[in-house]
């Protein structure tokens, strides 16, 4: 994203603070539906003052841009995809951190990094250590359908409750206010591999929405998106087995 409103625009889209973003940082951010629900959810880095770079925590880049571009008008911003790019998992570097060197961009993460570039070597190792932290990724079958406070993205610094309107504000400010969201994101432990994005329903209703799946060390652990209710049952016992015979028991739970 490039051109001298490429900040304006961004700021005028996405939830998080966009304007006060120092170049050389990165930030949490995600752009929302009119009903407030997450359309994408990315990180957003500062790589000059008319230079910014979104890094897609899941779904396709070119529908991403495509969407947007319908609300360019007369800004003078350029949205393009960067082919070809590869990520892999990088040294220790400060959470927030963006640092560029030999065409490799790398998104400080605290324990490790995100390393971004053609001519490297893709890897997920970064995978369970953003598991642990509570970084939501969402698979295309899961976009468009949270709200804010059920990935507990407050948490993150990727929503603003003290910026101008975005499409989804209202929603979001409502919630925070108001209450009424009764969904949060959870670490949990499962008895058996399952997919990325799958839903496990207990009777005739939702039971777990499982978010990232990781087998590591003859273990299985997720991010998960459960009602306060049934969390609430799982971690005494009284439900912990979906209707498939998949068990869950909680390890961490986030709030807002």
């Amino acid at each position: 994203m490039d051109g001298p409103d490429a900040t304006a625009f961004a700021h005028g889209q996405f939830t998080s603070q966009v304007a006060t973003l120092p170049v050389g940082q990165w930030q949490f951010s995600s752009w929302l539906d009119a009903q407030g629900r997450i359309r994408h959810l990315f990180h957003l880095a500062r790589l000059s003052d008319e230079r910014l770079l979104v890094f897609l925590r899941g779904g396709e880049a070119t529908h991403f841009v495509d969407a947007l571009r319908r609300f360019v008008f007369r800004s003078r911003v350029k949205l393009q995809i960067a082919e070809g790019m590869k990520l892999r998992t990088g040294d220790a570097l400060p959470v927030h951190i963006v640092d560029t060197q030999d065409d490799i961009i790398r998104l400080g993460c605290g324990s490790h990094s995100l390393q971004l570039g053609v001519d490297i070597a893709h890897d997920d190792a970064w995978q369970l250590a953003q598991l642990h932290t509570g970084w939501p990724w969402l698979s295309n079958t899961t976009l468009n359908e949270f709200l804010p406070p059920s990935l507990s993205l407050h948490r993150l610094g990727a929503v603003a409750l003290d910026k101008g309107c975005y499409p989804g504000q209202e929603i979001v400010a409502r919630l925070h206010y108001r209450g009424g969201n009764k969904r949060h994101l959870h670490r949990v432990k499962l008895s058996r591999e399952v997919s990325d994005g799958v839903e496990l329903r207990r009777g005739d209703r939702e039971f777990v929405r499982l978010l990232t799946v990781i087998s590591h060390n003859n273990s299985i652990e997720a991010l998960a998106v459960i009602t306060d209710e049934t969390a609430n049952n799982i971690a005494q016992s009284a439900e912990n087995t979906s209707d498939d015979g998949v068990s869950v028991t909680l390890l961490e739970s986030w709030q807002d």
